[in-house]
């Protein structure tokens, strides 16, 4: 059953609803939707255009149909298209870039709260990528569920069959409507259609905008039982020394709902050998970097845990990285254990871990534990709990409360949301103001993106399960865009201009300024093609009451900086098969002068089968204290034999360290949760003459094979 009216779909009203049809008869996973049961599906014969231009006709036709049994949902997608060669694919990896492929994507709100939920996205050639959803624009795409997905081409467009297993989502048994919307996209000329949510302002990921599909209460989640070990052998070996080890290991990860909204994790022996190594970064600023997260075990749930509007990086309460790494080096997670999700209006996100001794930090148990409360469709009230320290010797612990309002109907059908946040810590800490708070006012729209924060961090706050770079400042933050989009006439050419203008003030907790930044771009350019063209300008302040030392040898003496730096920026589009882009910032930097070159190539074979990047960054500085240069250069090389048999391969070198690393990896998927994985690590260093010089030698050499299985009842 399908309703639906033309006015429903443009205003994004949630008045639109399709039916699964139940089906006794096993649906083959091929792509090709030639079951029986596909004939009888509940079906949206059509999604409508909702960019560039919303409500107008396109030749993609696009026909939805939904089939459910007892522990599965299937989706069935037929994507039309006048010039099937047309199709863009770049990759078959799991979680690879999708942003220049046709891909179709699937949204789910399954608790019906208009906030959280799920998205699986698929390409053409059948690559994965999934994610969960904690609001209109916050996704973590870093979540790794069990499903699958197959698509199949034609001469008439592709497509695709998707199943989701009803045991990878939470829901409650019995209720018989989940929020639900699709989206297509075709790559080369950037069109979007979904079925709900078609203005300019919707976001896919916005559930106050999506329909509702019916027809679900007869999912089972089955006991909710999970189990997957795994075992490894790993040989390491110093190349310097000569010294080898051969070890092999094992561990558990046990699910369990312990209700049908709720669900608790064990961990026992954590090992994440098959994540990818972090991604080398230059850092020319006097504040830490920041990496993601990219464990499998802390990344699931993780959007539970987010804090504060208009933080960024700026402030993270709880920060996962805190966990197993310590001053660049591992420690050993002995165990842990998660529960994640919802009773009746509370989200709940707790993690309680047990880390062992190491040459670099002592065995602790640390914790983290946030729960929000969803007041009414607008706010959403919150706090946030961590105690420990990594270190496992000082005493450290971290409160938070916070609250978001949002809509989506201000002044009709806009996006507006207000927050504020405070946070405080205790223990061990440096004397000082030891609270922090903040509030932010967002107007996220597509002609006008308008923000502005404000936020002070004691010079006492002090989260060790956190991220804060820059304690004992208080900021002001504001700006925006203007995002015309024109119709014709001499900039028939163009998508959208983006005239921006953005400014971040820092201060002292006294008062005094301690940086500025005015980032304004007279120029920025997207094409209907999907060409990037911009110029920015960048006046901006620096106060240094300490020597800042850019680079090896090289210090600034303290003192009051004013410089200015211009950017031009060149990135031709997503969809093609070969592309190129290069930034280069000029100007002045403190007493001299800094340009940095950064440019990518990148190439990928029609069928996604290879995939080839090459990334270099290389900044030359000119100062009296003296001159520097920094080089940063990254090859990524990927050959999909299929979707499931992925071997990968990352390259990097710095001139900072002097290091040449790789991370080569084999992922076979036998099934969905079943899992191959073989990864080798090599590490070269420098040898001392020239900076100039190529010259390495080995002095690393790293083999896991892990194997990992995955039970469920």
């Amino acid at each position: 059953m399908f309703l639906l009216s033309p006015g429903a779909v443009l205003a994004g009203a949630r008045t639109a609803s399709v039916t699964a049809a139940f089906t006794h008869e096993p649906i083959h996973l091929d792509g090709l939707l030639n079951e029986p049961a596909w004939r009888r599906a509940g079906t949206i014969p059509v999604l409508v255009q909702q960019s560039p231009n919303p409500g107008a006709p396109t030749p993609y036709h696009t026909e939805v149909k939904v089939l459910v049994d007892r522990k599965h949902l299937y989706i069935g997608i037929v994507c039309s298209d006048p010039d099937p060669a047309k199709i863009a694919i770049h990759t078959m990896e799991r979680d690879g870039n999708l942003r220049g492929d046709d891909t179709v994507a699937v949204v789910l709100d399954t608790f019906n709260d208009h906030r959280t939920g799920y998205a699986f996205r698929i390409n053409a050639a059948g690559a994965r990528q999934d994610g969960l959803i904690s609001g209109p624009d916050n996704i973590s795409l870093d979540w790794d569920g069990i499903w699958d997905a197959r698509t199949a081409r034609n001469a008439h467009g592709w497509t695709a069959e998707i199943v989701i297993p009803a045991e990878t989502l939470r829901f409650r048994p019995g209720q018989d409507h989940w929020g639900f919307n699709v989206e297509r996209t075709v790559a080369r000329d950037r069109t979007v259609l979904r079925w709900q949510g078609t203005t300019l302002d919707s976001s896919l990921y916005d559930f106050r905008r999506d329909g509702t599909l019916d027809g679900v209460g007869g999912l089972q989640q089955g006991k909710g039982l999970s189990i997957s070990p795994y075992g490894l052998v790993r040989n390491d070996a110093d190349l310097g020394t000569g010294h080898s080890t051969i070890q092999g290991d094992g561990g558990l990860d046990v699910t369990y709902n312990l209700t049908p909204d709720l669900t608790g994790v064990l961990t026992l022996n954590t090992d994440f050998a098959e994540t990818e190594v972090d991604t080398r970064q230059v850092n020319l600023t006097r504040f830490p970097l920041f990496f993601p997260e990219k464990r499998s075990f802390f990344l699931e749930g993780s959007s539970l845990f987010t804090f504060g509007s208009g933080l960024n990086h700026d402030f993270i309460p709880f920060f996962s990285r805190r966990i197993g790494l310590y001053n660049g080096h591992q420690v050993p997670i002995l165990g842990g254990v998660k529960v994640l999700g919802r009773a009746g209006r509370w989200n709940i996100g707790a993690l309680d871990t047990i880390t062992g001794s190491s040459s670099v930090a002592d065995g602790t148990n640390l914790f983290a534990g946030r729960v929000t409360y969803d007041a009414d469709e607008h706010l959403t009230v919150g706090t946030i709990v961590t105690d420990g320290d990594p270190d496992g010797i000082h005493d450290n612990a971290l409160y938070g409360v916070d609250a978001l309002w949002q809509t989506s109907t201000f002044h009709g059908d806009k996006n507006f949301s207000v927050g504020g946040w405070s946070a405080w810590s205790a223990g061990d800490n440096p004397h000082g103001r030891r609270n922090g708070w903040g509030l932010s006012v967002d107007y996220p729209n597509d002609l006008w993106n308008l923000f502005f924060i404000v936020k002070e961090f004691g010079d006492g706050l002090n989260p060790a399960l956190g991220f804060l770079p820059r304690p004992g400042t208080r900021w002001y933050q504001g700006g925006g865009a203007y995002q015309p989009r024109p119709h014709g006439g001499p900039f028939g050419w163009v998508r959208q201009f983006f005239f921006e203008t953005f400014i971040t003030y820092v201060e002292d907790l006294g008062g005094h300024a301690e940086s500025w930044r005015v980032f304004m771009t007279p120029f920025n350019v997207v094409t209907q093609s999907g060409d990037h063209a911009e110029t920015n300008i960048a006046p901006q302040f620096e106060r240094l009451d300490a020597p800042f030392e850019v680079a090896n040898g090289v210090l600034i003496p303290p003192g009051e900086y004013h410089f200015t730096r211009y950017r031009v920026q060149l990135e031709s589009s997503r969809h093609r098969p070969w592309r190129a882009g290069v930034t280069v910032w000029l100007g002045n930097f403190y007493t001299g002068s800094l340009t940095q070159w950064e440019t990518f190539v990148s190439y990928t074979t029609p069928s996604g089968h290879l995939r080839l990047r090459l990334d270099a960054e290389n900044d030359f500085g000119h100062l009296p204290q003296g001159n520097f240069i920094q080089r940063l250069w990254q090859t990524k090389v990927a050959w999909a034999f299929t979707p499931d048999i992925i071997l990968s391969s990352y390259t990097q070198f710095d001139s900072e360290s002097g290091n040449l690393g790789t991370n080569t990896r084999l992922r076979w998927t036998f099934r969905p949760g079943n899992d191959l994985f073989v990864v080798w690590n090599h590490g070269w260093e420098h040898i001392p003459g020239s900076p100039e010089s190529l010259s390495f030698r080995p002095v690393s050499n790293q083999l896991v094979v892990k194997l990992r299985w995955t039970f469920r009842e």
